[in-house]
């Protein structure tokens, strides 16, 4: 009789232990953690709104300053066309006043005399409100080094006096405006002279004169 309430003792006891939680194992999930998932979203919806800011922030950046230098070029470049047009006029006073020699003007009459100073005057107002615009003249001088990026050539001079591929004759200056190129100097080219200084450092096929057929 005392062994079997000594068994049913045990048999309890086992009962209780396995219906109890155990104290070492991992606590069950309770509000904490579900309070957890929220916060995180929170975060990577922060991180997320922030790199959007500063992308966004990055874009407007760039815009503000391809517009300021698209407004810059367009103040200064803006003329071209009507530029080009007055150099028109330029090229004729210019024409004018070399068809003249310094002998025939010194024979002429007080009146021709300043018609011509006038001319003159003209001419030179019209450079300064060019360059006012950011136009410049430019003229190569002679032995210079014939530039295509400068220049553009009209014909061939044979002269063993001047090196060969360099400029010969002056025949229209050429304009600038900003950095840009509005006009290239027509310039004849000289042929059958030494070549020039910086050619015996440079390739042949490179730095030869400029063919007639590729001139342009």
């Amino acid at each position: 009789m005392t062994d079997t309430r000594r068994a049913n003792a045990e048999a309890d006891t086992s009962e209780r232990n396995s219906a109890e939680p155990d104290a070492g194992g991992p606590a069950p999930a309770g509000p904490a953690s579900e309070a957890d998932a929220p916060a995180d979203a929170a975060a990577r919806e922060a991180a997320e709104l922030k790199d959007r800011l500063l992308r966004t922030l990055a874009e407007m950046e760039n815009l503000r300053r391809r517009t300021e230098r698209e407004v810059a070029e367009s103040r200064i470049y803006g003329v071209a066309s009507f530029a080009r047009d007055i150099l028109a006029i330029a090229d004729n006073m210019a024409r004018a006043l070399q068809t003249l020699r310094a002998e025939l003007r010194e024979k002429s009459d007080a009146g021709v005399k300043a018609l011509l100073d006038g001319v003159e005057l003209t001419e030179r107002e019209l450079i300064k409100v060019l360059e006012k615009h950011g136009v410049r003249k430019f003229e190569p001088q002679p032995r210079e080094k014939f530039d295509p990026n400068l220049h553009q050539a009209m014909y061939e001079v044979p002269d063993p006096t001047l090196p060969a591929g360099t400029v010969a004759q002056v025949v229209q200056s050429g304009y600038m405006i900003g950095e840009r190129m509005l006009r290239p100097a027509l310039v004849a080219v000289a042929k059958g002279g030494p070549k020039a200084a910086s050619d015996s450092l440079a390739n042949d096929n490179a730095d030869a004169p400029p063919r007639p057929d590729a001139l342009g």
